[in-house]
């Protein structure tokens, strides 16, 4: 259910604009819009939405540069558009904090449905809990994940696939029924979408000191590693 939640649209295209507002009206959203990288900063600003569907390739400021200065002050998700599947890497980068992303020429029913994972996921959040596992916390109320006691600046894709490991710390999730409960059942996501974020998120804990986090299990699926650090 959309409920009243309330969509920024940036896209420098008025056309792109219409679809997606008229495509997400249908759908139960409150929509607003931007048509360049300054004027999503004071909608996202004065506005405070839900969700951001951005366009990579919007004039002077492009969506990456904007999605940096959001990422500086709100963990609001964002849906990028992008107009080359070959910038999937770099959309999810370690620096970009990207949620999901939509190729153009899109779907409009495809691009509601990616809306509508990533809120629902977002609001039906599972209770707040502090989990641990060796050196590495995770408080799902703050969206705050911890190495030795130093935060790691994760994304809130990456905060959901670490949360739904650490829950069940010593079984194996499939990756299927991971992608299921992250981004929706019925919602395609391609294994290459799952292996950025995953790749993304055992670099950053690595980095803080946490190098054995995720075990990857083949022909199964994932599960947390023993987190001794070191």
């Amino acid at each position: 259910m959309s409920g009243e939640a309330l969509v920024l649209i940036v896209d420098d295209d008025p056309e792109i604009r219409e679809v997606l507002r008229i495509a997400l009206a249908r759908a139960g959203y409150r929509t607003c819009e931007a048509a360049d990288g300054a004027a999503a900063l004071r909608e996202a600003r004065g506005r405070r939405p839900d969700l951001v569907v951005l366009d990579i390739g919007l004039p002077e400021m492009d969506g990456l540069a904007v999605c940096r200065q959001l990422r500086a002050t709100s963990r609001v998700p964002v849906l990028f558009l992008t107009a080359r599947d070959d910038e999937v890497d770099r959309i999810l980068g370690l620096e970009m904090g990207a949620d999901d992303y939509v190729t153009k020429p899109f779907s409009p029913r495809e691009l509601v449905a990616r809306v509508r994972a990533i809120l629902s996921r977002t609001n039906g959040a599972p209770a707040a809990e502090v989990l641990r596992r060796g050196v590495l916390e995770l408080d799902t109320g703050r969206h705050a994940a911890r190495v030795n006691g130093a935060e790691v600046a994760l994304t809130a894709r990456e905060l959901e696939l670490l949360a739904r490991l650490m829950a069940r710390p010593d079984q194996v999730i499939a990756r299927p029924a991971m992608v299921d409960a992250i981004w929706g059942a019925g919602v395609g996501v391609s294994d290459r979408t799952v292996d950025s974020h995953l790749r993304n998120l055992r670099a950053k804990l690595a980095e803080a000191g946490c190098a054995d986090a995720i075990d990857t299990v083949h022909g199964v699926g994932l599960r947390m590693g023993a987190c001794r650090g070191g």
